[in-house]
């Protein structure tokens, strides 16, 4: 990028020529340099290899000394001097060049609608969490301009076409559905039934041929007759039950959403969903496309389905991508969709699904094996006993001196001793075999049914009959996806909740005073609600945690709505995940004014300088009363439980301007919440273990709490290994050789580290597993699998 100017000698005269030439050659390298690093600078940015800020700032430093340059030489004519000129700032000269990259290979359709963003590229933005693309491109304002669309109307009617179009239609690719022929077809592949059929044709000729029609037909006819009920019998199973699987996946998807459009909120299929749409969520709404976080309140969103992860993901302007598929778990808000269909990052999970073929079940393997040895067997005493009754017959015409008068007897007698061979091959081939496997897969098939457990083909009845090892998902799986209070602490005691004693645990150790505040503290501080269906049933509607505080608040016997309508909320600070911490202030019946706080133990407990005894009084809270309940706070968490404080603190006077306090609280109780494990899961994992089957857990959760739930079910015994995806991902083949038999809890793995271990499980050891899980994230486990295990409603995704 270097370049030479002509030097002038000290004291010499230019001409206006030499003036004009010396300046001409300047413009000319400048002209050189600019194109190179224009050029250059749209390349990187187009490919990604400007991995961070400073990369950026070397590319267009070299923009600007080359505008500088041109500027000062008197070039102010130069187009380029007066782009730089124009922009006011090194962002907006940033911007200039993404957008020429983020254009790049729009088709000449797009640039017509004045859409200027390429699909995949604005896919990739939500999709690989390109906060650094997102600020390139100015938000989700800039985002909105470029597919054409305004924040407050939404998209146009007319426009909703030529959007499909150019972004695509929010819907999956599928496989075809499959015909009952072909069915029949995939039947008929089966290597024992090949075998027979040749048999059954062999048998039929040489019978027509030695004991002429009908009686030749009989054994061959047999034989047919047997491969038709096989093939029938497997083809209307495995029919019958993809049309059910068909019937639950439209079911499934009769999903409406609220939609701003034409300056209207309306409700659409979510198959109508277009680029530029703003979507309204709500609690317990499912995300219908990939999308960015426009507005809202304390909106958060449940991954697990995609990324394994339990813990709810708070929304907002520093995390604002949504993805297709995840739910709505607490507050409400509006979004932009930027990627539909195949191009979200279900769509790309769905994508992987579908390049997969089908393999082999064990029993398929067994079966075909005995079949070919079987076969080899028979006909290897078939061309014994040919060969050797033939060498009789030809000895026998040699001794007599008949071996070259032959005669059509001759020839019957030798296809006689084919027909004999024929037989054999038969005889030794068990036609019963492929029917009485049939047949009792499809009993099983149907015992099933009866334990509402969909089949989608005959053959993985035998298959998880078979299985050598089990990799089960945590959530939802091994436990039962619902929080509730396990433990608590009050009044320098911890007491852990039990079924029956929940309604008066408290009333005999307690005052009335106590309980009230404890109730106030759990109904006036929460973002969820407890609501009524037609049928008198209550159901809580937030996340999981606030879900099982209230729960809890309910079985001690308090009245969501009566602590509402008896206090008045003044101010609510809702929880965030930078302060940790959920804060109200409200006002009191009786007078004055009190502030609930509840949160992260740690930082709630810092904030306390009292506690409450068993009459309601606060009381100061010594040095070593802090450590006690630190002590407490480690014990609850290394049993895996998720702990919260919650804290009070009483005003005679409304503080300034509502605000609510960080210090001076009275700490109330301290609350430990887990998601069970299911009753059933512990007996279950010891006959598995009895059997000889291995039983792995595989969660995205993190690995303190996959152990603890580990050791509880009893998966992870003393000479077992728990290890985290990160580390699993590290490692090298033979690495893995080593530790995969000794693995017995995977913790925060992504989907591809479950595909990764199920695939080594198989292809390395040989073993036959069986994959349980309920969410999007276990499909590719799933799928790769011998046997897929889907669980609950979830698991039909």
């Amino acid at each position: 990028m270097f370049f030479r100017v002509p030097q002038l000698a000290s004291g010499e005269v230019t001409s206006p020529r030499h003036s004009l030439l010396y300046h001409k050659t300047i413009k000319a390298k400048l002209h050189k340099i600019y194109l190179k690093t224009h050029h250059f600078a749209r390349f990187l940015l187009f490919r990604q290899y400007l991995k961070d800020d400073d990369d950026l700032r070397l590319v267009f430093n070299a923009y600007k000394v080359a505008f500088r340059f041109l500027d000062a030489v008197g070039q102010s004519d130069s187009k380029l001097a007066q782009g730089t000129r124009e922009a006011s700032s090194e962002d907006e000269l940033l911007e200039e060049v993404g957008r020429a990259a983020l254009e790049d290979e729009l088709s000449d359709e797009a640039r017509e609608a004045s859409f200027n963003i390429h699909p995949d590229k604005l896919a990739s933005v939500v999709r690989n969490h390109e906060i650094k693309s997102l600020r390139l491109l100015r938000g989700v304002e800039g985002l909105a301009s470029r597919v054409k669309v305004s924040l407050n109307e939404g998209v146009k009617t007319s426009d909703v076409s030529i959007r499909q179009k150019i972004y695509g239609f929010n819907k999956y690719t599928e496989k075809p559905s499959r015909s009952f022929w072909m069915f029949v077809w995939d039947a008929l592949q089966d290597l024992t039934l090949v075998i027979l059929m040749v048999c059954a044709v062999v048998s039929i000729g040489v019978g027509l041929a030695t004991e002429g029609w009908p009686n030749g037909m009989y054994d061959g006819l047999g034989i047919v007759i047997s491969i038709f009920l096989v093939v029938i019998v497997t083809a209307v199973s495995d029919y019958k039950q993809s049309l059910q699987f068909k019937d639950l996946d439209k079911e499934k998807k009769k999903i409406f959403i609220q939609v701003t459009r034409d300056k209207h909120r309306q409700k659409i299929s979510i198959y109508d969903l277009v680029i530029g749409d703003v979507v309204h969520l709500a609690t317990g709404d499912k995300v219908p496309a990939d999308g960015i976080f426009i507005s809202g309140y304390s909106l958060s969103v449940d991954e697990s389905s995609l990324s394994g992860e339990s813990e709810p993901v708070n929304i907002d302007e520093k995390k604002p991508f949504l993805l297709a598929g995840t739910t709505v778990q607490n507050g409400s808000g509006k979004m932009l969709v930027t990627a539909v269909g195949m191009r979200t990052e279900s769509g790309k999970l769905t994508e992987t699904l579908n390049e997969g073929g089908e393999d082999e079940t064990p029993l398929q393997v067994k079966l075909n094996g005995v079949a070919t040895i079987i076969g080899k067997i028979g006909l290897g005493f078939a061309v014994l006993t040919f060969v050797v009754l033939t060498v009789r017959f030809l000895v026998e015409k040699a001794l007599h001196h008949k071996f070259t008068d032959w005669s059509s007897s001759d020839a019957l007698k030798l296809l006689n001793y084919f027909a004999t061979a024929v037989t054999i091959i038969v005889v030794a081939v068990p036609e019963g075999l492929p029917l009485a496997v049939t047949l009792s897969l499809a009993f099983a098939m149907k015992k099933m049914m009866n334990e509402k457990a969909l089949v989608r083909h005959l053959s993985a009845c035998e298959t998880m009959g078979s299985a050598t090892c089990i990799c089960t998902d945590k959530t939802g799986t091994l436990t039962t996806n619902h929080m509730v209070v396990d433990k608590f602490w009050i009044c320098g005691k911890s007491k852990r909740v039990k079924g029956g004693e929940r309604g008066d645990i408290l009333n005999s150790e307690t005052s009335e005073k106590f309980i009230n505040i404890l109730f106030q503290a759990i109904f006036q501080n929460t973002s969820s609600e407890v609501v009524t269906d037609k049928d008198g049933k209550k159901s809580i509607l937030g996340t999981a945690t606030e879900s099982a505080l209230l729960e809890y608040g309910l079985l001690l016997g308090g009245d969501f709505d009566a602590h509402h309508q008896e206090n008045i909320i003044l101010k609510i600070e809702p929880f965030c995940s930078d302060k940790k911490k959920m804060s109200v202030l409200v006002s009191l019946p009786e007078g004055g004014f009190r502030a609930f706080c509840k949160g992260a133990s740690e930082i709630i407990l810092r904030m306390c300088d009292k506690v409450v005894d068993t009459n309601g009084e606060p009381l100061h809270m010594s040095e070593e009363q802090t450590k006690n309940i630190s002590n407490v706070i480690d014990g609850f968490a290394c049993e895996a439980l998720r702990t919260l404080c919650l804290a009070f603190k009483d005003f005679d006077y409304c503080p300034n301007d509502n605000s609510i306090p960080n210090s001076g609280y009275t700490l109330i109780a301290v609350v430990g919440i887990k998601d069970p494990v299911r009753s059933e899961v512990k007996d279950a994992v010891q006959t598995c273990l009895a059997a000889g089957i291995t039983v792995r857990m595989v969660t995205g959760d993190n690995i303190n709490t996959a152990k603890a739930i580990a050791k509880e079910c009893g998966i992870l015994t003393e000479d077992g290994l728990a290890i985290e995806g990160p580390e699993f991902r590290s490692k090298t083949p033979e690495d893995l050789k080593d530790i995969i038999p000794r693995i017995k809890v995977l913790a925060r793995s992504s989907p591809m580290d479950k595909h990764t271990l199920v695939t080594h499980l198989k292809n390395m050891f040989k073993e036959v597993v069986a994959v349980t899980g309920d969410g999007t994230n276990d499909a590719l486990a799933l799928r790769e699998a011998d046997i897929g295990l889907a669980m609950g409603i979830a698991g039909t995704e």
